[in-house]
């Protein structure tokens, strides 16, 4: 939102544990540099949620950012039990904030790390994957948790990659995904990533492996630009790199969507150090630059970085980074920023700028592009079979097999009983007699009629054949053909 004086207003929030302390002083150093902004506080976090609302999130403060449209966000926590929801996880699902864009770079030798070489920038999709949240404990014995993956999700978190490192001069992009394993949803991501990057030539592009890829993070971070992946994964690769850097009191975050967007330091509200003054501001502070310059004040992000890391250079640290023989004086969090302010018009002489000569945004104007590329696809899906799921805690694979066989086949339901599978291994018909079985089962039925067409009145006939037979019922899921491809994977082990 913007006054009529040309102040854009932002909503800010002091968060909990070292939040207020490090938003203190980041506002110190934005209100020093003059930054054309208003500041509107909002509530959210632990006092909101201990006060009855299970969000976390203030009826006031939704309408603030509702209104503005930006949050610099302090760390929040979370109070364990009670079934409390992440703030962060509701804000990026609520405000449709799909991209969390995580610059990681080494400071060296001002800061200690284990890498000389990093400068990277992790693109990790933000609402699907595992963290969509949806859990189920099913048997005494079983959980699941869904792994959600969608075309239209992995199309707009690709294509952001890709037009941020054109926007960026990024030279290079790497998808990482576990697609050997996981080849439905992982494979889709890959293969929307090299769909995408066709359109991108002057890009060089790579896949790996996500576990290789974590590894060749940690051990040599200067061979990646720009990486994009999924949530759960981009969640860990972002702290691996953080830490590779040296410390993730200095990383910085955006949380983008096509109309909202939440800026927050990667570390936790720290009730340990909480009120000590001895937190370390930088990481909120950069990701204020990275505000800045999604609002179009890249000017003021390139004055204000300069200023920051001649300070690192100068040997002025806080506790966390603060090194005896390298370091020159250590500071407290406000005394951090007043020797940042104290530096305004100086510039670092080693340290490489993220911000420097850019006056532009980052590349969110692609509201229409990301969103009329988009697909849900369309064609031909075919119901061909169903996968029930049974909890049965006593019968071997072999018992249940035959039970449940002569149970379906005698009533003539369409479906034939093709095999069981536990934990995903195939143990009937031809399964091996030592796999360890526990009391989940999936039973998958197939078309016994390739000349009729199944329907859903199908599948609930089916069902009730199996309830009436005596077994348990956990769930099931229905098996589509799309275009005469298949819509599901094999058991481990199916021939």
């Amino acid at each position: 939102m913007t006054t009529a004086k040309g102040i854009q207003k932002i909503c800010v929030a002091h968060g909990d544990g070292i939040g207020p302390e490090i938003m203190d002083a980041t506002l110190h150093i934005l209100k020093a540099a003059g930054v054309p902004l208003e500041f509107v506080p909002i509530e959210m976090g632990e006092k909101v949620y201990l006060s009855g609302n299970p969000a976390g999130v203030s009826k006031d403060a939704w309408a603030e950012i509702t209104k503005n449209k930006i949050v610099l966000k302090a760390p929040m926590t979370t109070p364990q039990g009670g079934g409390y929801k992440s703030i962060n996880v509701t804000l990026r699902k609520t405000l449709g904030l799909y991209c969390n864009l995580r610059p990681c770079r080494t400071f060296a030798p001002y800061v200690s790390g284990k890498a000389s070489k990093m400068d990277m920038v992790i693109v990790r999709e933000n609402e699907e994957d595992l963290y969509a949240g949806i859990e189920h404990r099913q048997t005494w014995d079983s959980f699941q948790c869904l792994k959600l993956v969608s075309r239209s999700g992995a199309e707009r978190i690709i294509r952001y990659a890709f037009e941020y490192a054109k926007a960026n001069g990024r030279k290079k992009v790497t998808c990482m995904s576990k697609d050997n394993i996981m080849k439905l949803t992982d494979g889709l991501f890959h293969k929307m990533f090299e769909e995408m990057g066709a359109e991108y030539p002057d890009i060089a592009q790579d896949h790996m492996i996500i576990d290789i890829g974590s590894a060749k993070i940690a051990a040599s971070p200067e061979r990646f630009d720009v990486i994009v992946t999924g949530n759960l994964y981009g969640d860990i690769i972002s702290d691996i790199a953080a830490e590779v850097s040296g410390s993730v009191g200095l990383a910085g975050s955006a949380n983008l969507g096509h109309e909202y967007a939440v800026f927050e330091a990667i570390h936790g509200s720290a009730p340990d150090i909480s009120g000590q003054g001895i937190a370390n501001p930088s990481g909120l502070l950069n990701s204020a630059l990275m505000m800045l310059q999604h609002m179009g004040l890249g000017t003021y992000a390139d004055s204000i970085e300069r200023a920051w890391a001649a300070t690192i250079e100068a040997g002025i640290h806080t506790a966390d980074i603060y090194r005896d023989g390298a370091s020159v004086q250590k500071v407290s969090t406000l005394d951090f920023a007043k020797a940042v302010v104290a530096h305004f018009g100086k510039s670092p002489q080693g340290l490489k700028l993220m911000f420097a000569g850019c006056t532009t945004a980052l590349p969110m104007d692609l509201k229409k592009k990301v969103a009329s590329s988009a697909t849900f696809g369309s064609g031909k899906r075919d119901l061909v079979g169903t996968d029930v799921f049974l909890y049965e805690p006593k019968l071997t694979a072999n018992e249940l097999g035959a039970k449940l066989k002569a149970s379906t086949e005698s009533v003539g339901v369409g479906y034939k009983l093709q095999f069981l599978s536990n934990r995903g291994m195939v143990v009937w018909p031809d399964g091996f007699e030592g796999t360890r079985c526990i009391d989940n089962w999936r039973c998958r039925f197939l078309n016994n009629d390739t000349a009729k067409v199944l329907s859903g009145a199908d599948t609930v006939r089916l069902l009730g054949v199996v309830q009436s037979a005596g077994f348990d019922i956990i769930k099931t899921e229905n098996l589509y053909n799309f275009d005469g491809v298949a819509g599901y994977s094999k058991g481990q082990g199916e021939g």
